[in-house]
């Protein structure tokens, strides 16, 4: 596994870094590297970014609940933040935020914060049976074999994204029919997992219309994640899948599982469908 040095931060921490400005603005600078194709950026990157900002102020150290509306695509580049605070007490704090370019605002989101922990569960959903890392099929190694008119996307180079070979048939031209995706995932450079870090793995696989052979863009339009515990260092297993495309609309569940087997976040979004 590569290692990250201590001394510098990762990149996604830098991607996501939000600082105040004089006057006390909120600001983001936010990287073209963590695109989808075409420059459009991810929307759990831009999301990890909002819960950096909403964690300034917060008492509480853990985003584990945030529900985003996207307005539209900002642009990479300089980024304000407008956070207005919630209801506040010793278990959660509250407060929404907006994320805006120089166009206007992008994203808005309600934000939940509170500190999570590692106890076990009562119960949980058995984590789903699935190959070893080094059986799974690298998206960057293999960024070559994209399909014609599929743009590789920056973030495939920041999170090291290995596709369990039974829902990765669409890669190789064979799509199975079943909006349904597994990887394990990892950011590239080593940084371990965190509260943060799900947010961004909550919206990291390709569109689940993948596996139908729809390979075009699916924009999010509203996306809610929820984190349940502090992830265990090390790969995380990530899986989503749609229970109905119409209308041109399509929607995504995820799972993501931590190297324990923990169940560490949850999330569910509304896209549109790509456009044939």
């Amino acid at each position: 596994m590569p290692q990250n040095d201590p001394t510098t931060p990762s990149a996604f921490d830098t991607a996501t870094a939000v600082s105040r400005a004089e006057g006390g603005a909120l600001v983001a600078e936010l990287d073209p590297g963590w695109d989808v194709g075409g420059g459009i950026l991810n929307g759990g990157y831009l999301l990890s970014v909002v819960a950096r900002a909403a964690l300034l102020d917060s008492p509480h150290p853990h985003p584990v609940a945030v529900s985003a509306s996207y307005l539209r695509a900002p642009s990479p580049g300089p980024a304000t933040l407008t956070v207005v605070p919630g209801p506040a007490g010793r278990t959660l704090a509250h407060s929404v935020v907006t994320l805006a370019d120089a166009g206007g605002p992008a994203l808005t989101a309600n934000v939940t914060t509170a500190t999570l922990g590692t106890a076990e569960p009562e119960y949980s959903h058995p984590v789903p049976d699935a190959p070893s890392v080094e059986e799974c099929f690298s998206v960057a190694e293999h960024r070559h074999l994209a399909p014609p008119g599929v743009q590789v996307p920056g973030l495939s180079l920041q999170v090291d994204t290995r596709l369990d070979p039974a829902t990765a048939g669409w890669a190789f031209g064979q799509p199975s029919g079943e909006p349904h995706l597994r990887a394990w995932m990892r950011f590239a450079d080593g940084r371990e997992p965190d509260p943060l870090a799900l947010l961004t793995f909550a919206d990291a696989l390709p569109p689940t219309s993948f596996a139908m052979g729809d390979l075009g863009w699916a924009p999010t339009v509203q996306l809610q994640v929820l984190v349940r515990a502090l992830p265990a260092p090390g790969w995380c297993l990530v899986e989503a899948r749609s229970s109905e495309i119409a209308g041109g609309w399509v929607d995504e569940d995820y799972r993501i599982w931590d190297s324990t087997g923990r169940l560490v976040a949850q999330s569910r979004q509304l896209a549109r469908s790509p456009r044939r």
